[in-house]
């Protein structure tokens, strides 16, 4: 099974490890691109990730391979949407930022397994549970 509960959610982050969940296509027609968010640990706080990357080939698993969709400083690591004290916090502000759903978490990593599924899907207009993809509106 590839998502996660919401107990598997918190405890990753809990023992360290980042989550990612694949939002789907962003951008424009002109420059399409995809995006992401990632919950990752660090140093006693978690801190909320929205990625942006040029949705172009060769496909590839790996997201953070793909080159930025604009050209600024925070597409090197991605732009920091908030910073909570608390796991459930932090997906809590994922999901609200972002428009994330709380059952299609993945553990780091996997959002490129999902990117791929979208790509091998004709880019669907829609996401695999039939919801709209979202529409993160970062602050």
């Amino acid at each position: 099974m590839r998502y996660l509960a919401e107990p598997f959610i918190l405890g990753a982050l809990k023992r360290g490890r980042a989550v990612e969940q694949f939002l789907g296509p962003s951008g424009s027609a002109e420059r399409p691109g995809i995006c992401w968010v990632e919950i990752r640990p660090a140093q006693g706080t978690c801190e909320v990730y929205l990625h942006s990357a040029l949705d172009c080939e060769p496909l590839t698993g790996d997201l953070d391979s793909l080159p930025p969709l604009f050209d600024s400083e925070e597409e090197d690591f991605g732009l920091l949407l908030a910073t909570t004290n608390d796991p459930l916090a932090a997906l809590n502000a994922a999901e609200t930022s972002t428009g994330a759903v709380r059952e299609r978490w993945v553990n780091q990593s996997m959002a490129g397994d999902e990117y791929c599924d979208y790509v091998l899907a004709d880019r669907p207009a829609a996401a695999p549970d039939g919801r709209p993809w979202p529409s993160p509106q970062p602050s």
